[in-house]
């Protein structure tokens, strides 16, 4: 393959990486991780979003989790909005809220991925199964993450 434009990856192609990238992790109540991006790339199609959006959201744990390195990300066939969300959802080490929050905003489409992966992340179901502690302590950072976008709830 060359350097010259290329076919860029469909939605299947990117959510099989997405789903090989991550096989064999699973979230903090133990379910395989590749269930978390369904649900996100599910609830961001259900909020409107598009297409590279929706690639986003299978990703968008990808970079930060370590299951693909920042350089696949940067040399992908993924549209350049796509990779900016990617980019914009990956928390960096020691990064404070408010400046992970400001960067989302700041990301065109962006937030309605966020949006998709704290609907998920505090689906009070998913965190019925954690132990009292760990379940308050994720609760409240999630409320704080939609405060500090302007989600309301």
């Amino acid at each position: 393959m060359t350097d010259s434009p290329r076919t860029p990856l469909t939605t299947a192609e990117v959510e099989a990486t997405a789903r090989a990238a991550h096989r064999g992790q699973t979230d903090k109540a133990g379910r395989p991780y590749e269930e978390h991006l369904r649900a996100v790339a599910e609830g961001v199609r259900a909020r409107g979003g598009d297409e590279e959006q929706i690639a986003a959201a299978w990703l968008h744990d990808a970079v930060e989790d370590d299951a693909l390195p920042a350089q696949w990300l940067r040399e992908a066939a993924l549209s350049s909005r796509t990779k900016d969300i990617v980019r914009a959802l990956t928390k960096r080490p020691g990064e404070p809220p408010e400046a992970y929050a400001a960067r989302i905003l700041a990301t065109p489409g962006a937030l309605l991925v966020k949006e998709a992966d704290l609907a998920h992340n505090a689906d009070p179901a998913r965190l019925a199964v954690l132990d009292a502690a760990t379940r308050k302590r994720l609760t409240e950072k999630y409320a704080r993450m939609r405060a500090l976008l302007g989600l309301a709830g």
